[in-house]
């Protein structure tokens, strides 16, 4: 897997971004609020055709479109706009997420936020900002921690207890940012992101980045297991594991 596949991919994804003239939501939910656009839709779809195109036997998991392949051991995690929500506000926040895995191993990801220019991919163990190599601040005390997460109100009442612990300790703490909240860990703007309630395709993509940049990624109850969508992504294996301490039920 080289870099210049995902540059591919993000140019791909922007292009079907840009070229949809009608941002109109769609509601997926019967009660309460989760929107999509045709935006999302088109840029999966490009997505599709790219890796399709380029490696016909790997499997894809897209949020808009589900399965193709399931069960194949390399495959493709696809949220084509992660925080629609902001998009549609005309935020800078939302991101395009692409994550692969071999045999269940995240190992490569990008996060691509189009508004800023800015395009993160992690492969193998090392991390590039636009190229060029980028690194988490390394941060070890959550006293000394820049913290953020997507919106409290998301948190069920006890997650919302147990993330007033973690940022009671913190340093500071920010809030709306999605998937660039994960991407700015791996650049050392902040120190730790964590979140509940995610998807695959919310992830799968962040993993690989965040590792590749020297950060550590885990679980609330201090594990590797993210399928329960309960997911920290910290500058250091020390920030985290203090983080699961302050987050302890």
């Amino acid at each position: 897997m080289d870099r210049a596949f995902f540059d591919l991919l993000r140019d791909r994804a922007r292009r079907a971004i840009a070229g949809v003239a009608d941002l109109t939501p769609d509601n997926k939910l019967d009660e309460g609020f989760d929107p999509v656009t045709e935006a999302d839709r088109a840029a999966e779809r490009a997505l599709r055709e790219a890796i399709e195109a380029h490696f016909p036997g790997h499997g894809i998991w897209g949020e808009e479109y589900g399965w193709s392949r399931e069960g194949a051991n390399r495959h493709w995690s696809l949220d084509p706009i992660d925080g629609t929500r902001a998009f549609i506000c005309g935020l800078p926040s939302w991101a395009v997420l692409v994550g692969h895995l071999e045999d269940g191993t995240h190992v490569a990801g990008m996060i691509d936020l189009p508004d800023l220019g800015a395009t993160y991919v992690g492969i193998e163990g090392e991390t590039r900002l636009n190229g060029e190599i980028t690194r988490t601040s390394g941060c070890r005390s959550l006293a000394q921690a820049r913290i953020a997460t997507t919106d409290p109100y998301l948190f069920d009442a006890v997650e919302r207890s147990r993330f007033e612990r973690l940022r009671d300790a913190a340093r500071l703490t920010r809030f709306g940012m999605d998937a660039m909240a994960f991407a700015k860990v791996a650049s050392g703007g902040l120190d730790l992101a964590t979140d509940t309630g995610l998807k695959r395709h919310d992830y799968d993509a962040l993993v690989a980045v965040v590792r590749g940049a020297g950060g550590h990624v885990g679980n609330w109850s201090g594990g590797s297991d993210l399928t329960g969508g309960d997911v920290i992504a910290a500058a250091s294996e020390a920030l985290y594991e203090e983080a699961v301490r302050a987050l302890e039920d």
